[in-house]
């Protein structure tokens, strides 16, 4: 099993490349970083008294991914995920492609269908109805996988179209692993499978074993072997000292997919992950806490949880 740190573009640059070394030095397999341009209008519940969410600092996505594709050498690097209604297809096609060559082939382009409704009406984007979205999605993948695989593409679309696009250089990885992020069985899923190599989505793991079905049986009605698609859960982290801790932390109710409890109990949790058929963990920073908190956190993940499900390093 792989195990991808999640790094909210929240942080200043210096926590953000600390936090991606760190976790690098200390056996993480990802970098992962989200793609939004501002927090919801509502927040996330834990801003200051008074503080605008919307206000608060975030990064760039694609910025930072170049930037750590140079700077952290051995780590996969993905956005978790792209908003595809953020960017044209065909420019997304060509950032990957260059974050590509800066790490050496390590990219994941992951990609969503957009959901945060406050950045589009800010930022002057259409956002649509969620088939609309879908829609712009299917359509993205097949442009984005022609511009990967041929010379030039044509694509005649409802809502993009390409005539005679070149895409050079093609991405060093053959093919670029597309990883889709979404748990919309009607639509999302049903994507990933025609397009992707890769997917992701928030679930414990009893939804991982549903969702893994479902896409064994897309699989298999596509003529395509299941074992193709790679499948990884995002969840958040909470590891605690004691069990009197862990089991305070469980009595609280949470909106989230977690794993709560000691290192041994944490264990056994991805243990549960890795039986319903989990390829990769990622997990997030966001309930961390300060910088020094975080790093001592993954380091002792890392070290007393996630060293015994590792395969052979090479």
């Amino acid at each position: 099993m792989r195990f991808g740190f999640w790094i909210s573009n929240g942080n200043d640059w210096d926590r953000i490349l600390a936090s991606a070394r760190a976790a690098e030095a200390c056996g993480w397999d990802g970098i992962w970083v989200p793609d939004h341009f501002m927090p919801p209008e509502e927040g996330y519940g834990h801003e200051p008294a008074g503080i605008d969410p919307e206000l608060l600092p975030i990064h760039e996505c694609w910025s930072l991914l170049a930037a750590l594709a140079a700077a952290v050498p051995r780590v996969r690097l993905g956005a978790m995920v792209t908003g595809n209604t953020y960017r044209h297809p065909a420019v997304l096609a060509k950032q990957a492609a260059t974050v590509d060559h800066i790490s050496g082939g390590r990219l994941v382009l992951g990609l969503g269908a957009g959901w945060q409704e406050n950045e589009h009406r800010r930022y002057g984007l259409d956002y649509g109805a969620a088939s609309d979205r879908a829609d712009r999605l299917e359509e993205a993948c097949a442009m984005i996988t022609g511009l990967f695989a041929d010379e030039r593409t044509d694509f005649d679309g409802a809502h993009y179209r390409l005539s005679g696009a070149p895409l050079a250089p093609k991405p060093v990885q053959d093919p670029l692993p597309l990883m889709i992020g979404g748990t919309g069985e009607r639509r999302t899923i049903p994507a990933a499978v025609r397009y992707a190599h890769e997917w992701n989505g928030w679930c414990t793991p009893g939804e991982m074993r549903h969702y893994n079905a479902l896409i064994d049986r897309l699989c298999e009605q596509a003529s395509r072997d299941p074992a193709e698609m790679q499948r990884s859960a995002a969840l958040m982290l909470f590891l605690c000292d004691s069990e009197r801790a862990a089991a305070e932390l469980r009595a609280q109710p949470f909106d989230r997919p977690r794993m709560v409890g000691t290192a041994a109990q944490i264990a056994e949790q991805v243990a549960e992950y890795a039986a319903a058929g989990t390829d990769e963990l990622v997990i997030p920073d966001f309930n961390l806490g300060p910088e020094e908190a975080a790093l001592e956190t993954i380091e002792r993940f890392s070290a007393e949880v996630a060293a015994a499900f590792r395969g052979p390093q090479p």
